[in-house]
């Protein structure tokens, strides 16, 4: 594992690293210390899985546009807290050749006449650009945010980007005319390619649109999800839910091994990714449906139906009562409870065990070095 101590010039300004100068051994520590505190009470907790080369894991990078005070054009970051921009250059956890795109897309603002949005007056064009890279396939796609849908020259504007950076397979504008602190605005509008990118993960294929959710360090994610997989010890006989599915990642893995998978996702435009992923990949045994994971496990304990193990990836805020009481209500034998969130995790298992489910296993991954978030995958198991 490498020991790296990053030195980033505006780290303290950005606030993206918590752990700038810390040695990557270091941060494991921290991290297994802070897991350890708050989940030890409900069972043993695994050694953190680290990265080999914890830095430009990040597929996804976004960067907000504007001017400084001399009226040069700048893009980066927000400080924390803040709507102030903080320019970056070379940050250790982006990837690298998405930086290079934005850094070029900055530098052919001026000669092509892009004005950059200004949150102030609501005047200018450009407010984001968002550029996500498959590892695994080497897609990329670019999406320009503008408050309006009309680019000037859009079509040159596209060569030149391509010319210096042709690995670009798509370019989408995406219309957010809105007074809003919302990146992403509804419209989408492909300029050059398909629209979207595909990459691969743990051997199934995806497709991923410009606002699909698709986890941002996919090295990490494959040990994440096939822990979380052999954590549910499927043989093949079992159905399964995968609630928050999003676009059927962990779902599609899990089908390999399960007799059947049903993926529920509140998001419209994930289930029509999940939809298109699944025929893709040619795998027959998983169906998503659209709606809230919690009140599809009510009707289904409701009409007798019965299943084998719930695969639940919720958001940092963890679950709200009415989903774990919908899970309890079910009575899966099995719940793999994948978090991003300790805090809402130990308060989560609380309830859990407090309604007839052990916790078996803790195994923490570290899905986002030089900073202080840990992902946690949890086993619980029913008790007879």
């Amino acid at each position: 594992m490498q020991q790296i101590k990053a030195k980033c010039p505006v780290a303290k300004k950005c606030g993206g690293c918590e752990y700038q100068g810390i040695s990557y051994d270091e941060q494991l520590q921290k991290k297994q210390k802070q897991t350890e505190s708050l989940l030890k009470k409900f069972g043993k907790v695994q050694p953190i899985i680290g990265m080999k080369v914890p830095c430009y894991y990040r597929n996804k990078v976004h960067s907000v546009f504007g001017r400084d005070r001399r009226g040069n054009i700048i893009s980066g970051t927000y400080q924390a807290g803040t709507h102030y921009i903080v320019q970056t250059e070379d940050c250790l956890l982006e990837d690298r050749k998405c930086q290079e795109i934005i850094r070029t897309i900055r530098g052919l603002l001026k000669s092509f006449k892009i004005k950059t949005y200004d949150e102030d007056t609501g005047y200018g064009l450009l407010r984001h650009v968002l550029v996500r890279r498959g590892f695994e396939t080497g897609e990329i796609m670019v999406v320009l945010v503008l408050g309006s849908p009309i680019l000037p020259s859009k079509n040159n504007f596209v060569k030149a980007l391509r010319k210096e950076h042709p690995e670009i397979t798509t370019v989408v504008i995406n219309v957010n005319d809105k007074r809003t602190s919302m990146v992403l605005g509804e419209r989408e509008i492909p300029v050059y390619g398909k629209g979207y990118i595909q990459d691969r993960l743990c051997g199934c294929t995806f497709r991923i649109s410009p606002k699909s959710f698709y986890q941002v360090n996919p090295v990490q994610t494959e040990i994440l999800y096939e822990t979380a997989v052999a954590f549910a010890g499927l043989t093949g006989k079992e159905e399964v839910i995968d609630a928050y599915c999003g676009i059927g990642t962990i779902g599609m893995v899990a089908a390999r091994h399960a007799k059947k998978v049903i993926g529920v996702e509140l998001s419209k435009d994930a289930v029509r990714d999940a939809r298109i992923n699944a025929k893709a990949n040619q795998i027959g045994n998983i169906e998503f449906r659209q709606g809230d994971a919690g009140e599809f496990m009510v009707d289904m304990a409701k009409k007798g139906q019965k299943t084998e193990v719930v695969f639940m990836d919720p958001p940092r805020a963890g679950s709200d009562e009415k989903f774990l009481s919908s899970l309890v209500t079910l009575k899966p034998e099995k719940v793999v409870y994948i978090s991003c969130n300790p805090e809402t995790l130990a308060r989560d298992l609380k309830y859990l065990v407090r309604k007839g489910y052990a916790v078996k296993k803790i195994q923490p991954v570290d899905m986002f070095p030089w900073t202080g978030h840990v992902e946690t995958v949890c086993l619980l198991s029913r008790v007879k």
